[in-house]
C-alpha cells in the first residue's frame, strides 16, 4: 500500500530493473495499492546461483579510497533496504586513536556501534565489533589510519539473485505457483496490469522484438479472458515517432482492454546521485489512473494530467506527430511550456469506435464487475 512496505518485502532500487522505480512512480502519482507478482519461482535461479549481497562504502576525508566496505549478511535484494552512516567522535585526549559511531538501519531495525576505530587488534576494532554484534551487515576496513567522512546515510546496493534469462513462459506463469499472469489471476480485485521489466528483458537481450510482442499479446489475451483487467503497455525504447508508428502497425494489437503509451520518460536515477535516466512510463501511468479514479471518477479520461516525478521525455512529440499517432492508438506524453509534462491521449487499441476511449472501457468494467459481485 506504500513504498516503504514495498521496500520491506522486496528491497530498494536495483540496477537494471524498472520494477522498483515503477512502483515508486505508481505511489508518487496517486496509486494506493499494488500487487507484485514474480515471473519466476525460486527454482528458476541459475544452477548453483546464490543471492548476491548488497554493499556500500564510506570514503576517507584526507585521501582518496574507501575506508569501510559494508556488506549485507544476507544475499539478495532485501539488503538494498539497508542504510549506513558514520559519525566521527571528538578525540578524548591528544594522540588518542580516532573513534566513530557506525549506525546501520533496515526498516524499523537500527544497530548502533559507538566508540569503534580502525585499529586492528584493538577490542573496539570496527570489524571485530560488528562481526560479533550485527545481525545485518559485515564490515571490512580497506584503507586504514585515516579519518572518516562525516557523510550522511549511504544505501547498500547491488543485492540480487542471479537467475536464468527470462522466457516467454515465465511471463505466462502458473496459477498453482502464483507466478506471472497465473499469479495475477489468483488476485480477484486487480483492475490494471503493467509489466515494466518486460523492457529490461528486451534491453538485456533476453527477449527480442517478437518476444516482446508475444508477451504483450499474452497480457492482452489475459485481460480479454478475465474481462475486468486493463493493461497499460510500454513501447520499446529509443523509437522515433515514425518508428513507433511502424512498430504499432506491425504488432497490430486490436483490443478494448489495453492502451499503449509513448515515449519513455526521464526521471531521477535513484542509483546515481544527480543523474537522470529514461524509464518505461507504465507504472507511473497506473498511478495516474488511480489518482483520476479517486479524485474525478472512473468515467473521467486519464488524460491532460501531469505525470509527477518526470523531468523530461525521450522524445518531444510535436502536434503534427501526435496527429499521426493518436488515431492508431498511441497515446503520447508531451511537454507543454508552463503546463508541465502531461499525458495527452486516452485511446484504447481497438478498431471499434464504440470502445475507442480508455474511460469508457474501464467504466463498463467497473459496472459489470459490480453487477457480477452483486448477483453472486
Amino acid at each position: 500500500t506504500n513504498w516503504s512496505q514495498y521496500q520491506q518485502h522486496f528491497g530498494n532500487f536495483v540496477e537494471g530493473a524498472y520494477l522498483p522505480e515503477s512502483v515508486w512512480g505508481y505511489f508518487n502519482n496517486g496509486g494506493t495499492r499494488a500487487y507484485i507478482v514474480s515471473v519466476k519461482t525460486l527454482g528458476a535461479a541459475a544452477d548453483g546461483a546464490k543471492g548476491l549481497p548488497a554493499k556500500a562504502t564510506v570514503t576517507a576525508v584526507d585521501k582518496s579510497g574507501d575506508v569501510l566496505e559494508i556488506t549485507a549478511k544476507a544475499g539478495g535484494p532485501a539488503g538494498n533496504n539497508i542504510q549506513a552512516s558514520v559519525k566521527p567522535e571528538a578525540a578524548k585526549e591528544e594522540g588518542a586513536d580516532a573513534t566513530f559511531t557506525l549506525v546501520i538501519k533496515s526498516g524499523s531495525q537500527t544497530e548502533s556501534f559507538p566508540n569503534v576505530n580502525l585499529k586492528k587488534g584493538d577490542k573496539q576494532f570496527v570489524e571485530t565489533v560488528v562481526k560479533a554484534q550485527s545481525k545485518l551487515v559485515d564490515v571490512k576496513v580497506v584503507a586504514k589510519d585515516t579519518k572518516l567522512a562525516p557523510a550522511g546515510e549511504v544505501h547498500l546496493t547491488g543485492g540480487k539473485v542471479e537467475t536464468k534469462a527470462v522466457t516467454i513462459l515465465d511471463y505466462q506463469g502458473e496459477l498453482a505457483a502464483r507466478t506471472g499472469l497465473g499469479g495475477i489471476e489468483a488476485i480477484p480485485d486487480v483492475t490494471m496490469i503493467v509489466a515494466p521489466d518486460l523492457m529490461s528483458a528486451f534491453q538485456a537481450g533476453e527477449l527480442d522484438g517478437k518476444g516482446v510482442q508475444t508477451v504483450q499479446t499474452a497480457i492482452i489475451d489475459f485481460c480479454e479472458r478475465t474481462r475486468y483487467v486493463f493493461a497499460i503497455l510500454d513501447c520499446p525504447p529509443g523509437l522515433t515517432p515514425q518508428e513507433v508508428y511502424d512498430w504499432r502497425m506491425t504488432v497490430n494489437y486490436d483490443t478494448t482492454r489495453a492502451a499503449l503509451y509513448y515515449p519513455w520518460v526521464e526521471v531521477s536515477d535513484p542509483m546515481k546521485a544527480g543523474k537522470t535516466h529514461f524509464v518505461p512510463p507504465s507504472g507511473l501511468l497506473a498511478g495516474l489512473y488511480a489518482r483520476v479514479d479517486e479524485t474525478r471518477g472512473v468515467h473521467k479520461a486519464p488524460a491532460n494530467e501531469i505525470l509527477r516525478g518526470v523531468v523530461g521525455l525521450e522524445v518531444n512529440v510535436t502536434k503534427g506527430e501526435q496527429d499521426g499517432l493518436n488515431p492508431v492508438g498511441v497515446n503520447c506524453i508531451r511537454s507543454f511550456p508552463g503546463r508541465g509534462i502531461r499525458v495527452w491521449g486516452a485511446r484504447t487499441l481497438t478498431s471499434d469506435p464504440s470502445w475507442r476511449y480508455i474511460n469508457v472501457r474501464r467504466l463498463f468494467n467497473m459496472i459489470e464487475a459490480s453487477i457480477e459481485r452483486g448477483t453472486q
